[in-house]
Parts: C-alpha cells; structure tokens; sequence
C-alpha cells in the first residue's frame, strides 16, 4: 500500500466510490448542494466519527482551510451550513444503502470465522437499544410525557459480530414489532430475549422453517409432554417437550415446544428457555442464548465510541444520516480488522485511528506495529526540551 496517502484515505478505500455513487442515484437530492457532494457529506461524517468531533463547528474548524482536504478526497467548502444543509435535505436511505454495501462485505470477510457454539447452522441475535432524546428539541420523536426517544432494532450475526438488519424508530415503537421486517432464514437460529414472546410472531419462525431460542415468561401457561434426562452438574434443571394450555396461545402456536430450566453455577440465577429445535443438546441451546450478549457489547461499543448519543442537528433526516454513518463507520473498522488481519480490539483500533487519520503511514505498519510502551520515548531529550523552554 502506498505509504504517502493519508491514514484516512487508506480507510476509505474499504469502499468503492462507484458504490457510493450507486446509493446516491438511488435516492436523489431535490435540490444538489453545489459546494457539498454527498461524497463530501459523507467523509466529513466519518471524520467526525473516527476524531470525536463534538458539533458541525467542531467538525468545520478542523477541516476548513486544511491542507489535507484535497489528500481526504474532500473538493467542496466544508462549513458548518453546508454541513446542516445536507444533513437536513439529502435522504438518509443513501447511507443506509451503503451500511448495507458495507455488511456484505464484512459478511464475507468474516465468513469463514468459527464461533464458541460449534453449530452449522448461522446464528443471529435481535435486540433493541433506546437512544434518550430531549422532547423540545425532538418532538418528532415523542416517546413519553416528558421525553422524545429513538431506537435502533437491530439484527445481529454473531459470528463476527456483524448487524445485517438494522430500522430506526421512535422510542414509542415497541420491540416485537421489528420481527414483522426481519425475512428469517431456513436452517437458521434467531435468539431473542422475553421482550419478543409473542407466539403469533415465533410461529412465523416455525413456518419459516427457521429456529428461535427466547426465555420464557413468568405466567407461561403449559402442560408436560416428555422430560428428558439431564446432567445436574452442568447446571441443567430440566429438559422438557410442553404444550401450551391457553386457547390463545394454542391458536397462535399449535405446535410443541421445547421448555429447558438451567441455573448458572456462577450466579445462581434460574433461567427458563423456550425453543422449537429439538436436536441440539439442551446445553447448546443455553450457551446459544448465552451469545445474545454479543449483541449488547455492539450497543454499548456504539455509544461509547461513536457519536450516536449527542446529534449535530434535530431533524429526523439528520440524526437517522448521522446514525447510519456511525454504522457505517463501525463496519469499515470491523472490515479493516480482518483485511489486515489486525488482533486488537475494535476499540484499540479506534483510538488508534483517531490519532493518526493525518499520517502518512501505511496501515497494517500502523496498526500492527503500534507501541504505547512508554519505554519507546526519550525521557531525556523531553526533559532537555521541557529546559529550553523554561529558559533553564
């Protein structure tokens, strides 16, 4: 790789610009910004993700005039209005278009990566992660009497930690409404906590023939069909094919299911699962439930590293453009991970690239080379520096 081009640059070449310029005739500004491309719109945005930036001023002040926009790929005029125009008047689905340009390609680099499960089948996990907002400046998003709120439904391959399916909503839209948008694939395995019990939506995933394993609500109405044997050591309590009892829930779900009780040795705590695959041992199925946390460190790593908590502007078009690019970003990261074969985290790679986006280093030598030993520095040279400039 030509060591001469910007760090940034070099990120950016995860994505082919012809892609982009597919995106964005998919979905056409009414009204083109002259001096702000949605190429220019867009490396602005992942800039502002990759660096931390706090506002559309902060993002500006750092960009405009320097020598290093034209080495970015950046022609237009970086202003904070530029910046807010096509925040509020280009349409998000062109980001969206390209995050899922993105997950394909991750969903190939990552395919031949093996989980914890040892199962064939793929598994997926679905969750949603609440993003508070403030009523008076988003009421588009009004969620309760004294707060606006949005979410972000996700579903999640966990090998690799991929999100394959993602919809923003406001915080008024409950969960299991998301299972309705999600095409389950046959063979597959969906894991799902209580929240999404709902025995109409888990039949679809029984047509479908695909797999769900969810928890079991507390006031589950059922009778016994067959227990099988368990070993008690492992933590396992029960392993049971049910029916249900209720007329409705019949109704909804006709078929059997399969009721497994299991205590966490560490904790103590009772878990009750509920699934309609009956072949894999009753053990597989806890520790597939138990890989839906994958699926909580991506909500967490997102809003502890990107700017998906505090907006740069209010509109509905500019905080879903803004989400979607930190996603995109995310995705860029996971990919340039496993291009360079890099065996830090995604966070250390972050900050790593949030230091060094101006440099002119080659990326696998930045990343797999980087050394915060404080061994590497010269002590003395930084003191004799200290005495010149305290006149000493």
């Amino acid at each position: 790789m030509n060591t001469g081009r910007l760090v940034f640059s070099q990120i950016l070449d995860l994505l082919d610009r012809k892609e982009l310029h597919r995106c964005i005739d998919l979905h056409p500004m009414p009204r083109v910004s002259k001096t702000m491309t949605a190429r220019d719109q867009f490396l602005c945005m992942v800039f502002a993700q990759l660096t931390f930036r706090e506002s559309l001023r902060d993002i500006e002040a750092c960009l405009r005039g320097s020598q290093h926009l034209h080495a970015m790929g950046i022609r237009g005029r970086v202003t904070r209005t530029n910046l807010a125009y096509a925040n509020e008047n280009r349409d998000w689905r062109v980001y969206e278009a390209l995050a899922q340009v993105l997950i394909r390609k991750a969903q190939r680099l990552y395919a031949a990566d093996k989980t914890n499960l040892d199962l064939d089948e793929m598994v997926y996990a679905i969750d949603s992660s609440t993003i508070d907002l403030c009523l008076s400046l988003f009421p588009w998003a009004h969620f309760r009497q004294t707060k606006s709120a949005i979410k972000v439904h996700t579903q999640m391959q966990i090998q690799g930690s991929i999100p394959v399916f993602i919809r923003i909503s406001t915080g008024k839209v409950h969960d299991i409404h998301f299972l309705d948008q999600v095409v389950f694939q046959t063979g597959s395995i969906y894991v799902i906590d209580r929240a999404y019990v709902n025995f109409d939506r888990l039949y679809r995933i029984h047509q479908a023939l695909a797999f769900f394993v969810t928890r079991a609500k507390s006031n589950l109405r059922f009778h016994v069909l067959e227990s099988n044997p368990v070993d008690k050591t492992t933590g396992l309590k029960c392993d049971q094919t049910i029916a249900l009892n209720t007329s409705k829930s019949k109704a909804a779900f006709p078929q059997r299911l399969r009721r497994i009780r299991f205590v966490d040795p560490e904790s103590g705590k009772s878990l009750t699962f509920l699934t309609n695959h009956f072949s894999l041992p009753a053990l597989t199925i806890t520790k597939c439930y138990k890989s839906r946390w994958q699926i909580e460190l991506f909500f967490k790593w997102i809003k502890q590293n990107l700017r998906i908590k505090a907006f740069y502007s209010n509109s509905e078009n500019a905080v879903k453009t803004q989400i979607w690019i930190a996603i995109c970003t995310y995705l860029m990261i996971a990919c340039l991970k496993k291009v360079h074969q890099i065996p830090e985290s995604l966070n250390r790679i972050l900050q790593i690239l949030s230091i060094n986006v101006f440099q002119k280093v080659a990326l696998d030598q930045l990343l797999t080379n980087f050394d915060t030993n404080f061994n590497t520095f010269d002590i003395h040279n930084q003191l004799e520096f200290n005495d010149l400039l305290t006149g000493q």
